[in-house]
């Protein structure tokens, strides 16, 4: 059995157990994943883990996994399942050999876990990287200083629709949300933002709070980074499946989850387990 300051070192990575958190070290290496360098050394605290596993990896390897809560890690909310395996972060892989000792650290995780922490976290419990921050799309420049995203568009990139509207300027009190489309994704990807009360172009090259990726603009392990900070600061602004307090009736509280869900601040996860805590059996 793991106990506080055992550390598991794997294939560009060590974790080390500690007794609230697990604290993931990303080596530094050209085979190193560019999206790990970019988040640099990651304290996942045990509430926002959900479980952990070990299966059989490719070319005698086994592969540690813990599985984070919805809700509970923003670039994981931001990625929507997108990221390849090679660059999740909370993939271990290890040589066969080593698979009593990713055992092991998989039970010792198991038992630390609330065994009712399945459901979707209330708020954010992973940091991502922090403002001010910067993203060269293909058509784009966007900046992000912790309370509003901007877009400065790119004369030979943009669309004439984009080039002739200007600049644009997104203050977090007029997003609900943000969307990323990962780069490999064949066509390419985009970061969209979701403006409040505002219709927006479903083409993200004519959408005006949207930057569209390209060959070397917008890279994973540039625009993901940046996507989630911009989801942990809407969160921190409206706390992820926040619901009011209870003196509101049952029907408030349901238009509440309905709101944060159309608002695109609850997944389709979240809201179908919080909208069955909330609904009278």
């Amino acid at each position: 059995m793991c106990r506080m300051g055992d550390v598991l070192a794997g294939n560009h990575a060590v974790w080390e157990f500690d007794s609230d958190s697990v604290l993931i070290r990303f080596a530094r290496g050209m085979r190193t994943p560019r999206l790990w360098h970019a988040l640099g050394p990651r304290r996942i605290p045990l509430e926002a883990l959900s479980g952990a596993n070990v299966t059989a990896g490719r070319r005698d390897t086994v592969i540690l996994r813990a599985e984070p809560r919805p809700g509970a890690d923003p670039l994981m909310e931001a990625a929507a399942g997108q990221l390849k395996d090679a660059c999740d972060p909370y993939r271990l892989v290890l040589p066969r050999d080593r698979a009593a000792d990713a055992d092991a650290f998989a039970q010792a995780l198991r038992a630390r876990l609330d065994p009712d922490a399945d459901g979707p976290a209330d708020r954010f419990l992973v940091d991502v990287p922090e403002p001010p921050l910067q993203l060269k799309a293909y058509d784009a420049r966007v900046g992000f200083d912790g309370t509003t995203v901007t877009f400065q568009w790119s004369r030979t990139g943009a669309t004439s629709t984009k080039w002739k509207a200007g600049d644009q300027r997104y203050p977090l009190t007029s997003v609900t949300g943000v969307e990323w489309t990962s780069p490999d994704r064949p066509g390419g990807g985009h970061l969209r933002l979701v403006p409040r009360d505002t219709t927006t172009d479903a083409r993200p090259d004519h959408d005006l709070a949207a930057a569209v990726f390209g060959v070397g603009y917008g890279a994973v392990h540039e625009s993901l980074p940046f996507a989630a900070a911009v989801l942990a600061a809407l969160g921190a602004r409206t706390p992820v499946a926040s619901v009011p307090s209870p003196g509101p009736s049952e029907d408030d509280r349901l238009r509440h989850l309905t709101e944060l869900h159309g608002a695109g601040l609850l997944t389709d996860a979240e809201y179908s387990a919080l909208r069955a805590r909330f609904t009278p059996s």
